[in-house]
Order: structure tokens, then C-alpha cells, then sequence
């Protein structure tokens, strides 16, 4: 199984072949912007460093949010005319599941996963996926940080909000594991893709994952 996968749902583009177990070529680069223009040179980059041609690849992979509007936009749209370009599925990853999957597997067994996502509307996103899964049985939600629900066992933190997250839980007497999987990376996208291709986990498109509308900005005088 040869799967490309790409990101850019947070403050990070990334792209990556993932192949056999590991990843073969990676690429990133950090910023809140610029994931358009960043995503298809990576691509072009990291098929190179892997020795693939992209009619080789058995599947493309894309985070599908929850994220920033523009960020994911860009990398679906880049996923998906890969995909179609070169007749393969496109699998879509959630950003809890990609960031989930970076954690050491220990630490995946023996904690919930919690994937905390700042919405920079006074909200989080909250994602959960049970001590040993891969992929969450629900929906993410949203909840103001200090409203957020107290977990009734260990629960290992990811996400750009998982500092703050953290912090409003340990005050109300939660046992957290601050992890440092706070940005998405494609290689562990490309791993829970995987799992998809081989039935181990039920399909998700490669379509955006909106919990709440998309903001949009009002002209003057509007």
C-alpha cells in the first residue's frame, strides 16, 4: 500500500508518502498561511525523495478538518484531483485521528485521546477517541474552553488548544497528559489512511469537516 497524504488544516502544510509501515518522504512547512501555495511543490518533493511516480500510489489521503477554512480547502482540492487524475480513491483523515496517530502507541492504549482545536471564535473543537482506537465513534464538538467536559479516566491531549485545554482541566482535578502532537502531521494522515484502505477503520471522503459554518467576513458597510 502506497498512499500520499497531505495537510493543511492548522497552522502547518505537510505532505508525505507513507508506504509498507513507514513513511518513505515527508515534507513541512509552519505558518497559519500560504498552504496553497506550499502543498504542491512538497508533493512534487516528496514523491521524488520516495522514488514514486504518482500513477504508483494506491490511494490519496487529505486531513478533512476540523481546521481553517483556506488551509483545508487547498489541500482537499489538491487531493482530489490527484486522486482523480490518476484513478485512485481519496481518503479523508479527521485531525484528531492524524494527530492521535503521531502518539506512542503505549501512550494511545493506555489514554483516551482528547484533539482540542481553537476555532478563534472563544470556542474549541473537541474530538475524542477511546484508549486503544483509532478513529473517534462521534462527531467533534464544540464547547467553550472552561465548559469543557471532565473525562472520567487518563486523557492524553493534542491539538493548538491543548495547552489551554489542559489548564482548565488539571483545575478541575483531571488527570491530563499534555502531549507535543499539537499541529497535524502527513505521515501519521497517512498511516490512519491506511487503515481506512484496509477496512480496519470504516471510509470517510475526502470532503471538509465543518462543526460550526465557516466564518464569513462582511463587506463594509454591509
Amino acid at each position: 500500500m502506497r498512499i500520499l497524504a497531505v495537510d493543511g488544516a492548522l497552522a502547518r502544510a505537510s505532505a508525505a508518502v507513507w508506504a509498507d509501515g513507514m513513511v518513505l518522504a515527508q515534507a513541512a512547512q509552519d505558518g497559519a498561511r500560504g498552504q496553497a501555495t506550499a502543498l504542491p511543490p512538497m508533493v512534487a518533493r516528496v514523491l521524488a525523495e520516495a522514488g514514486l511516480a504518482a500513477t504508483e500510489l494506491d490511494a490519496v489521503a487529505a486531513v478533512v478538518g476540523p481546521g481553517g477554512f483556506t488551509g483545508l480547502r487547498a489541500a482537499l482540492a489538491l487531493a482530489q484531483g490527484l486522486a482523480l487524475a490518476i484513478g485512485r480513491p481519496a481518503i479523508g483523515v479527521t485531525t484528531g485521528e492524524a494527530l492521535a496517530a503521531a502518539l506512542p502507541a503505549a501512550l494511545r492504549g493506555s489514554h483516551a485521546v482528547w484533539s482540542v482545536i481553537d476555532t478563534r471564535r472563544g470556542r474549541v473543537l473537541l474530538e475524542r477517541i477511546a484508549a486503544g482506537a483509532s478513529a473517534a465513534a462521534a462527531p467533534p464538538e464544540p464547547f467553550e474552553l472552561e465548559a469543557l467536559p471532565l473525562p472520567d479516566q487518563p486523557v492524553a491531549l493534542v491539538g493548538d488548544a491543548a495547552e489551554a485545554a489542559a489548564a482548565s482541566l488539571l483545575a478541575h482535578g483531571a488527570t491530563v497528559h499534555l502531549t507535543e502532537s499539537w499541529l497535524p502531521q502527513a505521515g501519521a494522515a497517512a498511516a490512519v489512511a491506511a487503515l481506512r484502505a484496509s477496512g480496519e477503520l470504516s471510509p470517510r471522503a475526502a470532503l471538509p469537516l465543518y462543526v460550526e459554518p465557516p466564518a464569513v467576513r462582511q463587506p463594509p458597510g454591509a
